[in-house]
């Protein structure tokens, strides 16, 4: 908490050049841009960083490669460059994947005619990737034994990325990166509305945590609020020529379905793709897409009868996937951006969720909306410009704010691993070897982590049971990842939450050591907190009963 109290203490008393309201994939990257490139920024979210759509995403880095069939042939260009960038950019954790596509008889394409679209697709983005293949019945059953393809013609394999960790990790590096270069970035602090006071920004706002409010003073405010920022535009009296529509996205996580790592991709009943996802030893199934009138949903039963008939008519396994196997559940919405002036009327499965930056050159008011963590390091730079564009001095504009460390760092990572053997402590139960994990998750400040676990090798043992989050991840949490909230580490910073289920980390005698470590005097009270205000997402949503 106390670097949070500091970051606060400074809302209070410095002014800034620009102001983001939202800890999303925009608000962070936007935060790291600027103030990589000399800007001096504030980042602000009412909950925590990347608590709502960036936290409930597939966890793939892709090119649209849906958006083929539309000819959005531009929006793919861009898309793909844009994950080949974060590949290079972020080797760890943006990785290579292939996806397996099986098509069914009677789909309005041939599986040659899809495989050759992958071509063009490959080609599109430069042939970065593997190249694509084409598949027969038998050999998809062959490499895939657990897809049912009867009634199936064929299908083909191409490749795009993913996210190795979970996408609520990649924004807070962001944000991280942000607070590294100068920046001030709190969670739990709402933006109560803005108003323009002469040439600068006046927004009110409210400490979350203890209900005081004060004021923050910008040269520009901008709007990141994700699915909230039709709404917060609303509040500063903002009118834009863009705004959003919702569509829901559910995925159910479930024991590992398949041990090898690659997307396995089917056409649903409805006609869109639908995915069966690695995410170490569990398996993340989905998506739907219901149009929604706004962002606030949850998962109903209806949603996760759709995803479990669909997924039990494309497998063969032993048992038909139930309920019983749900570990947890992933729902958010997509916000799609498209012209105020078009209503809501859009056939939302053809729109696309490229990001529209919307700009009032008078009042220095920028609001993002659409986007996808694919385009992130796009909108820091757009961002950037428009910045500049407003009258904001940016003191290194061509600074390079985004990537991992530089390779010798790295290698100096590796090789002080290497001769205190680290990888022989990493516990069986984990999926990859502990320098590996470290390297990825925190880069050069997991040389830290080595020289803590050189003095005492308990800080190297699994805290939490069925976890790969060891001690001193959790010292480090505490320290240098404003924790604010137990379920700021068990769902955002780390995944905990995802892969354990909700009643075995209530009884987790691991989990309460954890909060001790986390929270100190206060353990007992968040950990009741947590349990008190998070419900099983296992199951379906039930709302109260309205009492007369």
């Amino acid at each position: 908490m106390k670097l949070r109290n500091r970051n606060i203490e400074k809302l209070h008393t410095d002014e800034f050049d620009a102001l983001i309201i939202g800890g999303g994939i925009n608000g962070a990257a936007t935060a790291a841009a600027l103030a990589g490139k000399g800007a001096k920024v504030a980042l602000i979210d009412r909950g925590d960083f990347a608590g709502s759509t960036s936290m409930h995403s597939s966890n793939l880095v892709w090119g649209g490669i849906k958006y083929m069939e539309s000819k959005d042939f531009a929006l793919v260009r861009k898309l793909c460059k844009s994950r080949n960038h974060l590949i290079k950019s972020y080797p760890s954790t943006v990785q290579e994947i292939r996806f397996l596509t099986t098509i069914t008889k009677g789909f309005r394409h041939s599986p040659r005619y899809l495989w050759a679209g992958t071509w063009l697709y490959w080609l599109m983005g430069n042939g970065f990737t593997k190249l694509p293949r084409l598949l027969s019945p038998k050999k998809i059953k062959q490499e895939e034994p657990i897809i049912d393809v009867d009634g199936s013609v064929g299908g083909f394999e191409y490749s795009d990325a993913y996210l190795h960790d979970n996408d609520a990790r990649f924004v807070f590096n962001f944000v991280r990166h942000a607070l590294n270069y100068g920046a001030v970035a709190t969670n739990y602090v709402e933006s109560l509305g803005a108003e323009r006071e002469g040439d600068r920004w006046v927004t009110q706002v409210r400490n979350v945590m203890d209900g005081n409010t004060f004021s923050i003073r910008s040269k520009v405010l901008i709007n990141a609020a994700g699915p909230w920022v039709d709404q917060h535009n609303a509040l500063t009296g903002e009118k834009t020529t863009h705004q959003h529509l919702y569509s829901k996205g559910i995925h159910l996580i479930v024991p590992q379905l398949t041990k090898t790592k690659r997307v396995l991709a089917f056409f649903a009943d409805d006609g869109r793709l639908f995915f069966v996802i690695p995410m170490g030893n569990r398996t993340c199934i989905g998506t739907t897409d219901t149009h929604m009138e706004h962002p606030e949903v949850d998962v109903t039963a209806e949603d996760i009868d759709f995803v479990l008939e669909n997924i039990n008519k494309r497998l063969t396994l032993d048992k038909p996937l139930t309920q019983d196997d749900i570990i947890s559940t992933r729902c958010g919405v997509r916000p799609l951006a498209i012209k105020a002036d078009q209503g809501s009327d859009r056939d939302f499965l053809q729109l696309s969720r490229k990001h529209v930056i919307d700009t009032n050159t008078d009042s220095a008011h920028i609001s993002i909306f659409g986007g996808k963590l694919t385009d992130c390091l796009n909108v820091g730079d757009e961002i950037a410009e428009e910045v500049v564009r407003l009258g904001v001095n940016l003191s290194d504009i061509n600074y390079r704010w985004y990537g991992e460390p530089p390779e010798p760092v790295k290698q100096q990572f590796m090789d002080q691993a290497k001769r205190m053997n680290l990888d022989a402590m990493t516990a069986p139960t984990s999926t990859e070897p502990l320098s590996s994990r470290l390297w990825r998750r925190y880069a050069e400040q997991a040389i830290q982590m080595l020289e803590k676990i050189r003095q005492d090798p308990t800080e190297a043992d699994i805290l939490i049971e069925g976890t790969e989050y060891i001690r001193c991840e959790l010292e480090h949490a505490r320290d240098h990842e404003m924790i604010t909230q137990l379920e700021d580490f068990l769902r955002r910073r780390a995944k905990v939450s995802l892969v354990v289920h909700h009643e075995q980390l209530r009884h987790s005698k691991g989990l309460k050591e954890a909060c001790r470590v986390l929270f100190g005097d206060q353990a007992e009270e968040r950990f009741a907190t947590y349990f008190a205000e998070n419900r099983d997402t296992s199951r379906p949503y039930v709302a109260p009963a309205e009492v007369d």
